[in-house]
C-alpha cells in the first residue's frame, strides 16, 4: 500500500525509523539528481563525523518529549538521592555516558572541471535540532557555508527540535525547505508546510545560467516508503506518533487512516 498520508508520513519520524529513511533519501536525492546535471556537474556523498559524549551520546535518536522526561526523572533520582542519610545497602544499576561515533551523511554538488562545490544539500538528523554536540557542529558547518559562495539546500522533514534559525519569517510550521544562493544572500528561499499538505518541490541552485533541475521530494519519500515496504513496518493502529501530533493533527491523522482502512 503507498503512502496513506498526502505529504510527510509522521510515522517515518520515530526514531526506530528516521535514521533508514534519512540514508535512502540521501541516496535518493544522488541518485535522481546525478543523470540530470551531467556531464558539467556530480554528486558526491559526504559525512560528517564526530564523537558524542555526556547526555548527547546517551540520548541520541531520542525524541525531545523523551529526553526532557527522562532527564526530569534523572533529576528527581539525584535529588532523592541526596536526601537519604544511609547509602544503599546494594549498589544500582546505572549507565555510563560512553563516548560513541555517529556519521551524518549530506550531498555536494560539485563541478567537474574545477572540483569546486557548487550546492551543499543537508538533511537535518535529529541530532542537529536538539542542543548538544551534534547541533554544535552542524551549526559551524552551516555557518561555513552561509559565509561562502556555495548555495545550501537545507530540508527539515522532522517535527521535534529546535529548527535552524532564519529571519524575517515568525510563521510556524511541521516541516521546511530552505534554499540559500550564494549570490543573494542574505536573501533565501523557505518553503513552509505542515501534515496535511504535500510536500514542496523546489529547483536546485547551480551556477548562474544553468538548467536547475526540480527535486521532487514528495516523489522520492513516497518512492523510499513502497521500494523498502514501510506499509508492512508500520501499525497505524498505534495511535501515538513520535513526536506526539497536536490533538487536532492527531484527529485528522485518525480521519485518514480510518478513511484508507488502515484502522
Amino acid at each position: 500500500m503507498p503512502n496513506p498520508f498526502p505529504g510527510m508520513n509522521p510515522y517515518l519520524e520515530h526514531p526506530n525509523i528516521w535514521p533508514s529513511i534519512h540514508n535512502r533519501l540521501i541516496v535518493a536525492i544522488a541518485d535522481a539528481l546525478a543523470p540530470q546535471i551531467l556531464p558539467k556537474y556530480f554528486v558526491d556523498i559526504e559525512r560528517r563525523v564526530y564523537q558524542a559524549n555526556g547526555e548527547d551520546s546517551l540520548l541520541v535518536g531520542i525524541p525531545d518529549l523523551v529526553v526532557q522526561q527522562r532527564l526530569r526523572n534523572q533529576t528527581n533520582q539525584t535529588n532523592s538521592n541526596v536526601a537519604v542519610a544511609a547509602p544503599p545497602v546494594t549498589p544500582r544499576r546505572v549507565r555510563m555516558p560512553i563516548p560513541l561515533e555517529f556519521r551524518e551523511s549530506y550531498l555536494e554538488v560539485r563541478e567537474i572541471a574545477t572540483k569546486q562545490v557548487v550546492t551543499v544539500i543537508e538533511v537535518l538528523s535529529p541530532t542537529n535540532k536538539r542542543a548538544g554536540q551534534g547541533r554544535e557542529i552542524y551549526e559551524e558547518k552551516r555557518s561555513s557555508v552561509l559565509g561562502s559562495r556555495t548555495h545550501l539546500v537545507e530540508i527539515d522533514l522532522l517535527q521535534a527540535g529546535k529548527p535552524m534559525p532564519v529571519l524575517d519569517c515568525d510563521i510556524e510550521a511541521n516541516y521546511r525547505i530552505v534554499i540559500s544562493r550564494g549570490d543573494e544572500r542574505p536573501m533565501a528561499d523557505l518553503y513552509l508546510f505542515n501534515l496535511t499538505d504535500a510536500i514542496p518541490s523546489f529547483p536546485l541552485p547551480l551556477r548562474r545560467g544553468d538548467v536547475e533541475p526540480i527535486v521532487d521530494l514528495h516523489r522520492l519519500i513516497n518512492s523510499i516508503y513502497d521500494r523498502a515496504g514501510y506499509d508492512y513496518v508500520i501499525d497505524y493502529n498505534n495511535s501515538e506518533t513520535v513526536p506526539q501530533l497536536s490533538e487536532s493533527e492527531a484527529n485528522w491523522a485518525d480521519g485518514l487512516l480510518r478513511e484508507k482502512g488502515l484502522r
